[in-house]
């Protein structure tokens, strides 16, 4: 019984992969064969167009790119790094914070804290002829100076120098 059994499934299991592998077999080929041209340059018209599509993203970014880059050097141009002011303004006497004494700054450097308090930041920077500063800074005086300053760190960006009398 159990010989019979085991010959009886070993033929419906022979019997089904001959049927698949003469289904296989019935398929069409391509018409140049299975290493024709369209094996070789992908699927069809539809690889392309995607193709075509990543290209044009990546254009479009490096074209972003560069205009971000642009528009960061002409910001860096407007607030030169060092620049003598054209004009001098009258402004209240200056008192140096305390412990600090009067000195000149330069670009890179950090000004201290006390420095960043309202006492010395300036915020009236129209009436001295001073363009808005960019987010996140702030103009600071010191002595008869003017430094553009992060509200963060303290990092100096730009001083300009002898504004005040």
């Amino acid at each position: 019984m159990r010989k019979t059994l085991t010959a009886a499934i070993a033929a419906v299991m022979a019997a089904g992969a001959l049927g698949a592998a003469g289904a296989a077999s019935a398929q069409p080929m391509p018409p140049h064969g299975p290493h024709g041209p369209a094996a070789r340059h992908g699927p069809g018209p539809d690889h392309r167009d995607f193709r075509r599509e990543q290209r044009h993203e990546r254009r479009d970014f490096r074209h972003e790119q560069r205009r971000e880059r642009h528009a960061y050097r002409e910001e860096q141009r407007a607030y030169a790094r060092w620049q003598q002011a054209q004009r001098r303004y009258h402004a209240p006497r200056y008192v140096p914070p305390r412990g600090y004494v009067v000195r000149s700054w330069s670009y890179g450097q950090r000004m201290p804290s006390y420095y960043r308090t309202s006492d010395y930041v300036v915020r009236d920077y129209g009436r001295y002829g001073l363009r808005a500063p960019p987010h996140g800074y702030q103009y600071v005086r010191s002595g008869n100076d003017v430094v553009l300053a992060a509200v963060a760190g303290g990092l100096i960006t730009a001083v300009i120098a002898g504004l005040f009398n």
